[in-house]
């Protein structure tokens, strides 16, 4: 997991790929974390991304680095029940305590991938597999 986590940080923003009907969705995101041997992820419970997490757990996650390689980690969303993870998520970005609050009602809901594939690709190579 070490391994996706770093890539996940020297990218800086990775996109999200989910299905909405049959309507791919992609968008970036920048908060992960790594934790009880996890990547983890948040989103909010009022947007569209967690609701299609919901009703389609399969996704992909495409990083890119400056250096040329980019990863591709696939799986199937699972969302946690412990609220420490997303504690730990907003303690690591403080402003996100603007929005997910209990004066705005907005929760963020973690997750992390299971039955997952990561794979680091160079440009012009062969992949590496991460896990």
């Amino acid at each position: 997991m070490s391994k996706v986590n770093d890539f996940l940080t020297e990218a800086g923003v990775f996109f999200l790929a989910t299905v909405d009907g049959d309507q791919p969705k992609v968008r970036p995101l920048g908060a992960h974390l790594e934790m009880d041997d996890k990547v983890l992820f948040g989103v909010g419970d009022f947007k569209d991304v967690y609701k299609q997490l919901v009703a389609n757990p399969k996704v992909e996650i495409v990083a890119c680095k400056q250096d040329g390689h980019w990863m591709r980690y696939t799986g199937k969303a699972v969302f946690e029940e412990d609220p420490k993870y997303a504690e730990a998520i907003l303690d690591m970005i403080p402003d996100l305590r603007n929005i997910y609050n209990e004066q705005t009602g907005n929760k963020m809901m973690t997750f992390h991938l299971e039955d997952a594939t990561a794979v680091d690709i160079a440009m012009m190579g062969e992949g590496e597999n991460l896990l």
